[in-house]
This record gives structure tokens, C-alpha cells and sequence, in this order.
């Protein structure tokens, strides 16, 4: 976005009277081509700036003649010539006055908007690079034009033309003007690799912060086109130098060489930059990938039949100071890690004009633990990566030694140290300085700084463009800080420490503020992110401040925010009436991913009847309608009917258990969750079914009471069958009857079982699948372990004859199988029944 974008959408009334001087009609037409001219960097007397200011101007007017319209021609031309007639023999200060317009309009914005645009910044800083690399290439070439004409010597009108009016003012002799004309070069070098190396710097700021989801523009060849060019103005500039040593002599030559040196240097050191950085947590035995790139080495590496190696090398915290310490100077003594496939060839390719070396199947294989300080988990201790070469460069032919960290690193030997890694990571990204050492990072952070971390993690890691919101904000502030009683506008001047972030648990919990924010990002991540993007979740809201909003709503009302007790669940809260009419909020048990895998969470929301609309007032079926997946419903192409998944939410007592005394109800207000099938099976399961309908148990009043199968294990026998005279009968393919698989995979109906007799046990719900191969024990063995139990405890096994199984199965001993239809399905992959 540029600065007109905005400027142009505003009242001229907020500007004051800074188009004095200059019509506004005409800053109308000039439009963003106004803003993107250095006008802002152009002062002092100089011939340079003079030249600069007369091209500026004629390329404007040139401009305003060729933009204005039909209507308005007659008017713009006017005024161009009011223009033109008033600042022709003084372009300097029309450049003052345009350099005033913009300031003022930046003004109105920082008042109205309190920042401007990125982009502007970014074209500012271009601009001012642009324009000192310019102005260093006319000081270079006017030190050739003094040397050449004998200016130094005072010989001939030409040199007297070509020195710079500063200069003359200045009152140097001409024996000492090209002393001054070099220095003067010299320093202006300086500044302008300043600029290109805070430039490299805040790329590898940007990179870094990257990592926790910021926008990076990782193109490195703008800056590789920065340093070739001031490289290629340095030895210009050490030629002249080196040309005019007599006059310099020998102690001003050797102090500009030195400084010159220098320069080169440190742009050749800075110019070494990791392109594409290994994982910042990083587990061994696990492969990765990682690049480097030498922005100079097309321009100055040595041609060479053999290569330069790279070299990869894991270095611990304390390794990474010293070498910062020696400014990357001093060369590792020993790795901290073994690394496999860690040294590739530095290349140049023509083609792009680039010069890297990739590193393509490396691995950590093991790693070497320092000595943690304190309370410091593995988790927090960061080590790094350092690549390093050897190279010659051209055309003087040194070697330099090339060192490049790089970012912090968190080893891991286990997937459950991941969490914790990335919040190391996480913290340092975002609260590390430009300029540390490494790897210092402040111990305590203001909270609104978190807050921008944690929304530019939670758009990165969900790919969305909606954020977090200044309520949700308020929520995790409560959270982390753990104080429901201070208002938003409190948080804002407080700060949050690392303990707070992911050291202590949360009280009440058991896992860290951190822990919990993960869990969310995952789940929002991996099932939520459509309904988080069409803001259908609120999501971070406390149980408490739910039941505010929803107490005054309407019957069947609901919203959906993240588990406040589970890490990685999200809840439906709705609201539902008491029978004296009262409004109650219930919330369902959270859904995990992967309950939401299963059957989504729009299908969930389509189950459940009692959800009507979504707060405050949006039908459910509007609102999460393109969320829900279409019913299949007939029969596939294979001949089998379609079944679904669906949800209920059980807030009544729960189906009794297969015994003539019901079983308590669960305690009003809890909830639980079940599936059911539907479309072929109409009926809930489990359910009594035919077997137990017609004729009726007759209990023998001696028993006792049939007791909770789940509290009283021991009275269900697993090789026990069901006695009867007569088979039951099984009403549709559907009604299924506990049982296990069967042997034979054909569709067979089983026989039907005789009449049930008067027992003395217990029925019992069925026991577990059994696999084909169990078999029961011999007739003798069966009835000895009946009478030896009867003769202990009558009441455990009353005596019963049980009836014999009349079965179509090739194997009548296996008669405990299922009496329904299942069987193994032999058309779809194996284990399906």
C-alpha cells in the first residue's frame, strides 16, 4: 500500500497549508510517482544534489504536461508554467517544498493511523541507498576528473570546473583538494555499507521472525545486487586511491587502505547468509534440508578446477558466543553433535547468477548434552548450525575465512519433547534483539507484544486471515495471568515472563499456558480451520462468561468455544430449559480431532436437534450449512446398504442394562455422548430386542435381586449361553444379538432358538468377540465346574440344563457366536465384518 492510497481518501482540510506553494490539483495528478522520488535526501549545495534536483524537476513538468485531461488541460498547463517560471533557476527549492508536502502528508496519517504503510518504508530506505550509492559514484568519478587534469597541481580551467563548489567554499588549496575529495569518498563508502549491512540484517530479522508466521520477502537478490554495486564503486575507489599515493602519502595511503580493506571485508563476512534455514526443532536420527548463500561470490569467488567445500557443524550456546566474541573470526574446535553428509560444494550458477551450496539429505545423528544452568529442561537448552568455507577471492587472490550461524536450534530424541521445543523457539523468534549475543533473549516481555506473537502464530499455523480478536486477548490474559477480576485496559501495561508462557501449570490444570495454546492451534489447524475463517467459533471464552451470554437467549441457542480443562478439544455450549422453565447452559463433552475425524463438527451440530440457532441469532443450518457433508443413502455399487455415524447427546438416564432391574439414572445435568447407526438399524443400542420380549422371565422369587453387571463382574459367565426351548426370532437382517464373528463367510440365517425357560441367573450383557479358534471345554469338564461352583455359592450358578444348540454352522461347539447376520466381508479390504 502505498502513502497516496491513503493520502488520497482524505479531507484536504487535514492537511493545514502545506499546498501553499504547490496546488494540490497538481499533487493529484503526480499521484504515488511524487513519493517514490528521493526528495527527502537531497540537501546541501553540492553539485550533486543541484544535478539531482534539476533531473527531478524536468522529469516532473515532463509529467504534468503529459497527465492532465481534456477539461482540465487548459488549467494544468497554467499552473506548470506558474511552476516553471518560479523555480527554474532554483530547483533546490522546489525540492524543499515537495519534501514539505510529504512530510506533511505523512503527518496527517501518523495522526489519523499512528503507522504508515510497510511498503513506504521499504521504498524510503531503497530510495536513500539508491541516492548515496549515486552520490558516492560522483564523488569517485570527480577524484578521477582532479587526479587526470592535474587538479592537484592547479593546472588548467578543467579541474577548476570539475571541483565541487563545497570544496571551493571551503578554501582548500588545490594541492590538498584530492586528499579531501578521497576522504570525503572514503567516508560516504562507509555510510553506504552501513545501510547494506543493516539491510542484511534486518533480512535475517525478518527470516527469523518468519518462524513465527510474519511475512517475509525472502528474495535475496535485491541485496546481492546492493553489495555488487557498492563493490564494484569500492575498487574503483581503491584505484584511485592507490593511483594518487604521492600526493596522498605514505600515511594517509595507508590509512585509507586500511579503512578500505576493511569495508570490503566485512561486506564479503556479511554476505554469507543462510538461505534456507534447518528446523528449529530439530530431532536426531531425523533428515533435513538447509542452503547457504554467498550474495559476492559470482563477483568474487576465485575460478577454481576444484570447489569450495562447506562444512556443517552443530555448535552449543557457549561455542556460538566465543565465535560471535572473535567476530566469526576463529575456527571450531570441536562439534557438539556428529552430522551426517555435512560438507557439499559452494557452486555458482550462471544461469541465476548466484552462488550457494544445498545441503540436501543431512541428519543429526546424535548430540553431545552441555551443562544446563538451573531449572533448565533439555527443551530450553538451543544450539545452532554453523556453516563454514575457505575461499579465495579474486582479483587479489586472499582466502577468507566464510562462518555463518545459524538460527537458534532445539534438539529433541522424542516426539513429546516437540511442544516445549517450539515454545523455546516460539519466544526466542519473537523477542530476540538484532544485535545480541548469542543466544540471549529478555527473561520478560510485554503482554502486548505476546499478544502479536500469538496471532501471527495462530493465522501462520492455521493459514487464515482471520485473527485473534481483542476478546480473545482478554481471555488469554485472564488465562495466563490468572486474574478474572482486572479489566482488558489493566493487561495492557503488564508483562508476561517465560515461566508464565510454558514453565509453570496452570492452576487447576496440568499443562502450561502454552501446552493448552498448542493444543488449540492443532485442533483449529487439522479440523476447525473453515469454521474459525467464517468466524463461527468464538473459541477463547471462559465456561464462566458463556453462561452470561447465554442465560438471557432463547431455548436451543449455542456457540462453540475451546476446552478450558483439555488441551486440543473443543465444546458446544447451549442453553436448555429446566422443568420450572428456568434457562440452564450445558456444555457437551469437548471433541478431540479425533472425534472430529469420525464425523465432523458441522455434521455433529446437524445431529443434535436440540441446537437451534447459533448465538446470538443465526439459524444453525444457515450458518454451518456448507459445512455439512452430503447423507448417502441406498445401497453402493457393491450392493450394501449405507449407514452413518450420528450423534446424540444422552441428558436422561442412559438405556437399562439386559436385567429385570433397571439401573440408576446418571445425575441430572451431565451429558455424555454416543454414536448410533442409522438408515438399515432405526433402533438405539444396545436394546432388549425379540430374545428377551415374548415369552416373559419368570424370576424365581428365592434369587436375589439382579445386581449392576459393571459393579458384579463375576456373575456373567463368558462360555454361558442363553437357555431356551424354542428359537427366538429375528425380526430383519438388523436386530443383532451380542454374539462374536462368524466362522463361515456366507450369508446364512441362523435357526432360531427355542423358547426361553424359567431361570435362576442373571442375563448379562454379551461378552467379548472371541476368535474363531476358542473352542468351550468338554461337556464333563463344563458340568464339574457348574457343580463344584453351585456347591460352593447356590446363588452364583443355580443349577440349568442348558438346551442343545441346534446350529447351521459347520462347527455346532461354536455355537456362542453371533445369532444375527454378521459375517467377514470378503469385497473390501481385510478385518471389515
Amino acid at each position: 500500500m502505498s502513502l497516496w492510497s491513503i493520502v488520497s481518501q482524505m479531507a484536504p482540510e487535514e492537511f493545514g497549508g502545506i499546498f501553499a506553494e504547490f496546488p494540490r490539483s497538481l499533487r493529484c495528478v503526480l499521484g504515488e510517482w511524487l513519493e517514490n522520488q528521493p526528495w527527502e535526501f537531497i540537501h546541501g549545495p553540492s553539485t550533486f544534489c543541484t544535478s539531482v534536483a534539476q533531473g527531478l524537476v524536468s522529469a516532473m513538468l515532463e509529467r504534468l504536461r503529459s497527465a492532465g485531461g481534456d477539461g482540465q488541460q487548459c488549467h494544468i498547463l497554467q499552473q506548470i508554467s506558474s511552476i516553471e517560471g518560479a523555480y527554474r533557476h532554483d530547483p533546490m527549492r522546489l525540492v524543499a517544498v515537495l519534501r514539505a508536502i510529504l512530510e506533511g502528508e505523512k503527518a496527517a496519517v501518523l495522526r489519523r493511523d499512528h503507522h504508515l504503510p510497510l511498503s513506504f518504508h521499504r521504498r524510503q530506505e531503497e530510495l536513500k541507498f539508491s541516492l548515496g550509492l549515486r552520490r558516492l559514484q560522483h564523488r569517485v568519478r570527480e577524484a578521477q576528473a582532479v587526479r587526470e587534469h592535474g587538479a592537484a597541481l592547479g593546472d588548467g580551467p578543467a579541474a577548476s570546473n570539475a571541483r565541487d563548489p563545497q570544496l571551493k567554499s571551503e578554501g582548500k588549496a588545490p594541492e590538498s583538494e584530492l586528499p579531501a575529495l578521497l576522504l570525503e569518498a572514503t567516508k560516504e563508502l562507509e555510510a553506504v555499507r552501513q545501510q547494506v549491512l543493516k539491510r542484511i540484517q534486518i533480512w535475517k530479522r525478518q527470516q527469523q521472525l518468519a518462524g513465527n508466521g510474519a511475512p517475509f520477502e525472502e528474495n535475496l537478490a535485491p541485496l546481492q545486487k546492493r553489495c555488487e554495486g557498492l563493490v564494484e564503486v569500492h575498487f574503483q575507489l581503491h584505484q584511485q586511491v592507490m593511483a594518487a599515493g604521492a600526493e596522498l602519502g605514505a600515511e594517509l595511503l595507508s590509512q585509507l587502505l586500511e579503512r578500505l580493506n576493511e569495508v570490503l571485508s566485512s561486506l564479503v563476512r556479511s554476505s554469507f547468509l543462510v538461505e534456507k534455514q534447518p528446523p528449529q526443532v530439530l530431532k536426531t536420527q531425523t533428515k533435513f534440508q538447509a542452503s547457504v548463500r554467498f550474495l559476492l561470490g559470482p563477483q568474487l569467488l576465485q575460478a577454481s578446477p576444484k570447489p569450495c567445500m562447506v562444512r556443517a557443524d552443530m555448535v552449543t550456546e557457549k561455542q556460538a558466543r566465543e565465535l560471535a566474541h572473535s567476530a566469526y573470526s576463529s575456527t571450531l574446535s570441536e562439534s557438539t553433535g556428529e552430522i551426517v553428509h555435512n560438507v557439499v560444494p559452494l557452486e555458482t550458477n550462471p544461469g541465476s547468477g548466484t552462488c550457494s551450496a544445498n545441503f540436501k539429505n543431512v541428519m543429526l545423528k546424535k548430540i553431545k548434552r552441555c551443562e544446563r544452568k538451573g531449572s533448565e529442561s533439555v527443551t530450553e537448552e538451543k544450539c545452532a548450525v554453523l556453516f563454514s568455507c575457505t575461499a579465495g577471492l579474486s582479483p587479489s587472490g586472499t582466502t577468507v575465512r566464510l562462518q555463518v550461524l545459524s538460527l537458534p536450534i532445539v534438539v529433541i530424541v522424542h516426539g513429546n519433547q516437540d511442544n516445549n521445543a517450539k515454545a523455546t523457539v516460539l519466544w526466542d523468534n519473537a523477542f530476540s534483539e538484532i544485535e545480541r549475543v548469542p543466544f540471549v533473549v529478555a527473561e520478560r516481555v510485554p503482554w502486548e507484544k505476546m499478544c502479536e506473537t500469538l496471532n501471527l502464530k495462530f493465522m501462520a499455523e492455521v493459514q487464515t486471515t482471520k485473527g485473534l480478536l481483542k476478546e480473545h486477548y482478554f481471555f488469554l490474559a485472564q488465562k495466563i495471568f490468572n486474574d478474572h477480576s482486572a479489566a482488558p485496559e489493566d493487561f495492557q501495561s503488564r508483562s508476561v515472563s517465560w515461566a508464565q508462557f510454558n514453565k509453570e501449570i496452570l492452576p487447576g490444570r496440568g499443562f502450561t499456558f502454552w501446552q493448552w495454546f498448542d493444543g488449540v492451534l492443532d485442533l483449529t489447524k487439522r479440523c476447525l480451520k473453515s469454521y474459525w475463517s467464517d468466524r463461527l467459533i468464538i473459541g477463547f471464552i471462559s465456561k464462566q462468561y458463556v453462561c452470561k451470554l447465554l442465560s438471557t437467549e432463547p431455548d436451543g441457542t449455542f456457540l462453540l468455544r475451546f476446552s478450558d480443562s483439555e488441551i486440543g478439544g473443543v465444546t458446544i455450549a447451549h442453553v436448555i430449559r429446566g422443568k420450572d422453565g428456568s434457562s440452564q447452559v450445558e456444555n457437551i463433552q469437548p471433541f478431540s480431532a479425533k472425534d472430529l475425524s469420525i464425523r465432523s463438527l458441522g455434521d455433529r451440530i446437524r445431529d443434535l436437534r436440540q441446537l437451534r440457532n447459533l448465538y446470538p441469532s443465526t439459524p444453525k443450518d444457515q450458518a454451518f450449512g456448507c459445512h455439512y457433508n452430503k447423507e448417502q443413502t441406498g445401497k453402493d455399487g457393491r450392493g450394501y446398504v449405507s449407514t452413518a455415524i450420528k450423534m446424540t447427546v444422552e441428558s436422561e438416564s442412559p438405556p437399562a442394562p439386559f436385567c429385570p432391574q433397571p439401573m440408576g439414572s446418571y445425575p441430572p445435568g451431565e451429558s455424555s455422548i454416543s454414536t448410533m447407526v442409522t438408515e438399515g438399524l432405526r433402533s438405539s443400542f444396545p436394546s432388549p430386542g425379540p430374545v428377551l420380549s415374548s415369552p416373559p422371565l419368570v424370576m424365581d422369587p428365592a434369587m436375589p435381586r439382579c445386581q449392576d453387571p459393571f459393579r458384579n463382574p463375576m456373575s456373567f459367565l463368558p462360555n454361558q449361553f442363553l437357555p431356551g426351548e424354542g428359537p427366538p426370532r429375528v425380526e430383519g437382517p438388523h436386530q443383532l444379538i451380542p454374539g462374536g464373528p462368524s466362522p463361515e463367510p456366507r450369508d446364512v440365517e441362523m435357526p432360531e432358538l427355542g423358547p426361553f425357560e424359567a431361570i435362576n441367573t442373571a442375563l448379562q450383557s454379551s461378552p467379548r468377540w472371541l476368535p474363531p479358534s476358542t473352542e468351550l471345554p468338554p461337556a464333563s469338564e463344563f458340568d464339574q465346574f457348574l457343580q463344584e461352583m453351585s456347591l460352593e455359592d447356590p446363588t452364583l450358578c443355580p443349577p440349568f440344563t442348558p438346551s442343545p444348540q441346534r446350529s447351521a454352522y459347520p462347527n455346532p461347539t461354536a455355537s456362542y457366536w453371533g445369532l444375527g447376520e454378521s459375517r467377514w466381508d470378503d469385497s473390501v479390504r481385510p478385518g471389515h465384518v
